[in-house]
């Protein structure tokens, strides 16, 4: 007989008439002393007597600290001593790292990776007491994106977890959570497959065994007999599945090929082999946040690889840009992340910005010394060709403001000397601030008192139609940002911090905010154009942290 077959027919024979006992344990921490509220925490105890209703022993509290966490799991524990189907419910802030993921007690303050173990309960130790119970166990977790003070080596959420094989993991929004388990009662009869495909806007992971209802399908007479033993087919796609690889589906396939459950196997067989549905399952697993998702996303653009968007939505632009980071790194390109390449896109990430960002800072020094030299030689005398030559140069430079001040006081001077035709025209032309407006003051007015101005505006103004597309582009592409006014704010924020002057963080971009970025992109190596791309944003959240 084939191994695996012989293991799966050992295991089937193991099975003998033990009377059954459901447990269900929930905990909902909502209220923590040191953190925000988890606002639905305590829905996940309306569950409690559905479960009770449909014959479960539960176990419940609620805002528990650790220790009461712990002595409620051991009552659990004693609960499932014999077989039976199993609930655990877990609402709350959770942390994660390492492998390791944690339940917070509500009197959690500020914990670290040193000291988490004596304020939260593993979830590792959950899981083990899960795992006695193969095909039979469901685990719930339910949580929010809700701020909570962390120490060093931590970071919030649930993390990548190794869910142990029959045990069945949904996890998601904690009233989305409560209210899944609470219709559980109501979904007697169905498979844990069914039951898994009716989780709406949850995630779903780990065992999903067709062979059974996971509860029974309730009667309206006496209790029922003992089911009668399960034929021999129906009990080997039983453990087959409780066992879930590719050798135990073969050897199920071995021993009946046109069996019920064929097609069934093969499918299994199919998804474990494929590639991208491993490493989709495998990303799947890490259940990332939508934070967690805009990061790889920056990372990517970082990387000068464009994701199409930083939203912390995976579209057909993001697997693109995973699987263009893959090749570029010799993995398979699946467009689906494993936790050690998250890891690594993100250690890459952190050490090209801190490349960027020393280049940006050398480029930047240069700059500023030719910048002050010039000056020097031009506009520090304070004359006004002078300070039009410097203009000319630098027009974003580190005097401009200055140099402009200086020479508002000469067309004040020329302004109270102009006749009052000439100085008519030249408002009309300010006013219009067009190429052409100022083209035909100097036509009119050739010897004008402000023709130098005229000039300088015209050599600010004239474009090539290659510059001017390239602004219409670098527009547009801004606009399709649809950047939202705190975010436009935090733009001028991050200039002001990095000593660009862009103006007041009203989250309206003038020309002080236009000049900034433009400054800003010279000084990086980014197209210089004073409109915000998303390489510019994703470098300005880098580089002023």
């Amino acid at each position: 007989m084939n191994p695996h077959a012989a293991r799966l027919s050992a295991l089937i024979c193991l099975a003998g008439p033990v009377a059954a006992q459901d447990a269900a344990l929930i905990i909902g921490n909502e209220n923590y002393r040191a953190g925000a509220d988890i606002s639905a925490a305590d829905d996940a105890l309306d569950a409690a007597r559905p479960l009770e209703r449909a014959g479960f022993v539960t176990r419940k509290g609620a805002d528990l600290v650790d220790g009461e966490m712990q002595a409620l799991l051991a009552e659990h524990y004693g609960d499932t001593a014999r077989p039976g189907r199993s609930v655990i419910l877990l609402a709350g802030h959770f942390v994660h790292a390492a492998g390791e993921t944690w339940l917070l007690g509500t009197g959690a303050e500020a914990p670290t990776l040193a000291t988490v173990d004596g304020m939260a309960l593993p979830l590792s130790q959950v899981f083990a007491i899960a795992a006695e119970r193969p095909g039979g166990a469901l685990i719930l977790l339910g949580t929010e994106e809700r701020d909570f003070d962390l120490g060093r080596g931590l970071a919030p959420g649930i993390g990548a977890v190794d869910v142990p094989q029959g045990v069945t993991l949904v996890t998601g929004d904690a009233e989305m959570v409560a209210a899944f388990a609470a219709a559980l009662p109501d979904r007697r009869g169905q498979t844990l497959a069914e039951i898994a495909a009716a989780a709406e806007g949850l995630t779903v992971t780990g065992f999903r065994g067709a062979y059974g209802a996971f509860l029974a399908a309730a009667t309206n007479g006496p209790a029922p007999a003992p089911a009668p033993t399960l034929d021999d087919e129906a009990a080997f796609w039983r453990a087959t599945a409780a066992i879930a690889t590719r050798a135990a589906y073969q050897a199920y396939l071995d021993r009946y090929s046109t069996g019920a459950h064929a097609a069934d196997a093969r499918a299994a067989i199919a998804a474990l082999t494929d590639p991208v549905a491993r490493a989709r399952a495998a990303e799947e697993a890490l259940a990332l946040t939508r934070e967690e998702r805009r990061q790889i996303q920056r990372d990517l653009s970082i990387l000068d690889i464009d994701p199409k968007g930083i939203d912390g939505l995976f579209g057909a632009g993001s697997r693109n840009a995973i699987a263009t980071w893959q090749k570029r790194n010799g993995e398979e390109a699946t467009g689906f992340l494993t936790a050690a390449q998250v890891s690594a896109l993100g250690a890459q990430a952190a050490r090209r910005a801190a490349e960027l960002e020393a280049e940006a800072a050398k480029r930047k020094a240069e700059q500023d010394r030719q910048d002050r030299i010039y000056w020097d030689q031009t506009g520090a005398a304070g004359d006004e060709a002078g300070l039009r030559a410097y203009l000319k140069r630098y027009p974003d430079g580190l005097f401009a403001e200055l140099a402009m001040e200086r020479l508002a006081v000469f067309e004040d001077a020329r302004r109270k000397e102009a006749a009052a035709a000439d100085r008519a025209a030249w408002d009309a032309a300010v006013k219009a601030n067009t190429v052409k407006s100022y083209r035909d003051y100097l036509a009119s007015y050739p010897k004008g008192a402000f023709v130098e101005e005229a000039h300088q505006k015209v050599a600010e103004m004239s474009v090539t139609p290659d510059e001017a597309a390239a602004l219409k582009r670098a527009e547009a592409q801004e606009a399709a940002l649809n950047l939202s006014p705190m975010m436009r704010s935090l733009v001028e924020q991050r200039l002001a911090a990095l000593g660009l002057k862009p103006g007041p963080a009203d989250g309206t971009f003038d020309d002080d905010t236009r000049r900034a970025l433009r400054r800003y992109q010279q000084a990086r190596g980014l197209p210089v154009t004073g409109y915000v791309s998303q390489q510019t944003v994703a470098r300005l959240l880098v580089d002023s942290l």
